[in-house]
């Protein structure tokens, strides 16, 4: 009788207390993503841009975050500025050239927790043929959520600013009185909803 009382005593124990999140798989859902850019155009105003197409994957545990791991990939020809023209012109070979290099990629190396549900994520970015380290300095990851279909969701957002010149789009004009036509510094921002892979 008593250790039936102890074992319902510890089963009540553990009923209460909060469930662990183990360490999972989610996979980047890009209907509920997004991944934009922006730059500065003859240094008065940001121009936007997106990529519609991408993919990722992310691996971590609530209890040890420092050892999560992010892999993702952007099909670069997917850009779109809602100006076809100038599209076409950055998919050339003086600029993104996704003719030759038609995927971005990026791989996180070391993530840092950085304050209350802030991370940075320090990765190697592959981009037009040349990998650099790029750091993202991410909001989240969020607490689980289940969706009307029973698929557990996560969210994420991170922002990280890059200069062009250091993957080789190095194309640059300015006007007569000095000013670029575009900037250097272009500036991603990332809001992006992740799917727990079924085991």
């Amino acid at each position: 009788m008593q250790a039936i009382l102890c074992r319902l005593i510890l089963l009540a124990f553990c009923l209460v207390l909060p469930i662990s999140a183990a360490a999972a798989t989610w996979q980047i859902d890009p209907d509920h993503s997004s991944i934009q850019f922006k730059i500065k155009h003859l240094g008065i105003a940001y121009v936007r841009g997106i990529f519609e197409k991408f993919e990722g994957m992310v691996q971590f545990d609530d209890q040890d975050i420092a050892k999560a791991t992010v892999q993702a990939s952007i099909d670069v020809a997917s850009l779109n500025t809602a100006v076809p023209k100038r599209d076409e012109h950055l998919r050339s070979a003086d600029f993104f050239d996704v003719a030759s290099y038609p995927t971005m990629t990026f791989v996180a190396q070391k993530v840092i927790p950085s304050g209350k549900d802030t991370l940075q994520v320090i990765g190697a970015l592959t981009l037009r043929g040349i990998t650099r380290e790029v750091v993202l300095n991410v909001s989240g990851p969020t607490p689980a959520v289940q969706d009307p279909w029973g698929n557990i969701r996560r969210g994420a957002s991170a922002t990280a600013v890059l200069d062009r010149r250091d993957f080789g789009l190095t194309w640059h004009k300015t006007l007569d009185n000095g000013v670029p036509l575009i900037g250097h510094e272009v500036i991603m921002q990332l809001e992006i909803e992740m799917i727990q892979a079924k085991e």
